[in-house]
């Protein structure tokens, strides 16, 4: 089954760039799934295991480097959503 997910990523702290950015790096680096990204969430597109996969490992990553709970995720996961057919802007 595919999936669309839909994250948004809140640093509690007053450097806030360079963690986000790091966690849309590392998501990027996956293949097979589709990325793209916004000025308020990032939409990831894939199979639905991978996905959930890559999120744990790379949420657990940016999680452990902020120190809990100096970090807040916020996610919309939509099960059978496959990605478009246009590409990125």
């Amino acid at each position: 089954m595919r999936v669309a997910v839909e994250i948004s990523m809140y640093p509690l702290t007053g450097e806030y760039r360079l963690p986000i950015q790091g966690f849309i790096d590392r998501l990027n680096t996956h293949p097979g799934l589709k990325v793209r990204t916004n000025a308020l969430a990032t939409q990831i597109w894939g199979p639905f295991e991978r996905v959930m996969a890559i999120l744990t490992q790379e949420m657990t990553r940016s999680a452990e480097t902020a120190g809990a709970p100096q970090l807040v995720f916020v996610m919309k996961v939509l099960p059978g959503l496959s990605e478009p057919d246009s590409a990125p802007p």
